[in-house]
């Protein structure tokens, strides 16, 4: 099956370029209402399913040990521009279970934001691993660990008592067994499993309404929905898509994005969630994809509505400010 042409990109009273994508929307029973191209297609969800990741946190019972709140949440859950509000609270995290940033096994590196890295680049020798975008997750994983007595040394190896945890969390929400058969390497390197893009979705929409999971899963997937749609900044930075996205409806939207063209989100009043790849990873074609498809389902002209297809369709300028081309979805994702 081919997957269709979901964002086409002008330049001029031309196309450009055309990403094909996949896109599926859930309701909380797990029936598709949406789908557009091969949707258990099996996909990394890479950082878009970090909530999922998260969940250990609070069922161990380290979050409320160490006295977490909707920040501390909300990072554990990121994918961060490392600006210095960001940095300061995953070392509280970390100082919270005793440890500090050596503990960390993501790597180091530069904010992949503008602005963010010129900033960086003035007030720093060089990034610790506490500027990694993944380090709010890893702190997460390091205060999950020390709660729970495990040695955190080794956490983001496949055999680690913490990682076999999240493999059980994501085998429960998604219904995908997981295994070394489809298991990759992420970025910062914890393992990342490849499960069909419906079944992605269908693991959100258990956490947006509790449905198909056990009452402490549902009560921490809530807890952490609730955390980020609070405090957006925490789960990307500024002017990031994430957070715009989510601030376009205030607790009525979260979303998350994932490298190589991936990006999930929730509607949790609706108890509806979407999940997106662009097919090429283009991560400005996900976004697009996202918000196109979040405005299916808010009132027709609402402001909502027009905020998330401003973002969905936007124009191109160069350096100078000439609009140069245009971002545009297809009819495939919002007619």
């Amino acid at each position: 099956m081919h997957n269709p042409v979901t964002v086409e990109v002008t330049r001029g009273k031309l196309v450009e370029s055309r990403h094909r994508g996949l896109a599926v929307v859930v309701d909380g029973d797990g029936n598709v209402v949406y789908s557009a191209g091969a949707i258990e297609t099996p996909t990394f969800p890479r950082s878009s399913c970090k909530a999922m990741q998260a969940l250990p946190l609070i069922e161990t019972g380290a979050a409320d040990a160490y006295g977490f709140g909707n920040k501390e949440l909300a990072l554990a859950c990121s994918s961060h521009s490392g600006e210095d509000e960001h940095v300061a609270l995953a070392a509280s995290m970390l100082k919270r279970a005793g440890q500090d940033e050596s503990v960390l096994e993501c790597g180091a590196h530069w904010s992949f934001e503008q602005k963010t890295l010129i900033h960086q680049a003035r007030t720093l020798e060089k990034p610790t691993a506490l500027h990694n975008n993944c380090s709010g997750k890893h702190s997460g994983f390091i205060c999950a660990c020390c709660h729970a007595g495990d040695d955190p040394r080794g956490y983001a190896g496949y055999e680690h008592p913490l990682q076999a945890e999240i493999r059980a969390v994501m085998a429960d929400l998604t219904g995908t067994p997981l295994s070394r058969d489809n298991c990759g390497t992420d970025g910062c390197s914890i393992p990342t499993y490849a499960v069909p893009l419906v079944d992605l979705a269908r693991g959100f929409a258990k956490m947006a309404t509790g449905k198909g999971i056990g009452p402490q899963r549902a009560a921490a997937s809530k807890r952490l929905i609730e955390a980020c749609m609070a405090e957006p900044f925490y789960v990307a930075g500024t002017g990031r898509f994430c957070t715009r996205l989510m601030q376009v409806a205030p607790g009525r939207i979260f979303a998350k994005t994932g490298a190589e063209g991936v990006f999930c989100a929730i509607l949790p009043e609706k108890g509806l969630s979407l999940a997106v790849k662009c097919e090429d990873g283009a991560s400005r074609a996900a976004e697009s994809m996202i918000a196109a498809l979040l405005a299916r389902y808010f009132e027709k002209e609402s402001a909502e509505q027009a905020a998330l297809l401003g973002m969905a369709n936007h124009s191109m300028r160069n350096w100078i400010g000439l609009h140069v081309g245009d971002v545009r979805v297809t009819n495939v994702l919002f007619d």
